[in-house]
């Protein structure tokens, strides 16, 4: 059996092309067009192309969560009961909309899930009374992040 993924062979070009989206998914084609030094029809050719492979996958704004009132971020490692229905858990946690994440992990936990909450009396709420109730979980154990350092996409 190949467990090799699908690749893609991207040029200078498809590089340069990335790396202005990765910075601003709104620069107009144009724009990015007068920096690569190519025309526009070739731009949108190019960005068809590299969707088709599913390099890219659309874009999307991002939401800041402080202004919202979140302030907490968390990573929460979900054990659970060895009779648990996985695909049960993770139904129940997309019902939590602070729930940002959701990983199936090798080593101690089962689970490791991203969340925010408001404060850390949101976040023992979240705990306690919503993820600590769905049927298979046996507990969880939490680490709060003061202070994000790097947020990025992978280099092209």
């Amino acid at each position: 059996m190949n467990t090799k993924p699908k690749t893609i062979a991207i040029d200078g070009i498809d590089k340069k092309i990335l790396r202005v989206l990765t910075e601003d998914a709104r620069t107009p084609i144009l724009e990015i067009a007068r920096n690569v030094g190519i025309s526009g029809a070739a731009i949108h050719q190019r960005l068809k192309k590299l969707e088709k492979s599913k390099l890219l996958s659309g874009s999307k704004f991002v939401i800041n969560p402080k202004v919202l009132g979140y302030s907490t971020m968390a990573f929460v490692g979900v054990y659970l009961d060895k009779a648990a229905n996985t695909d049960d858990v993770v139904k129940a946690l997309r019902r939590f909309p602070e729930v940002l994440e959701c990983h199936f992990t090798t080593g101690n936990y089962n689970l490791f899930i991203k969340l925010l909450s408001i404060d850390n009396e949101h976040l023992m709420h979240l705990l306690n009374k919503n993820i600590q109730s769905i049927e298979g979980v046996l507990r969880t154990e939490s680490l709060i992040s003061l202070d994000q350092q790097i947020d990025r996409q992978i280099l092209v």
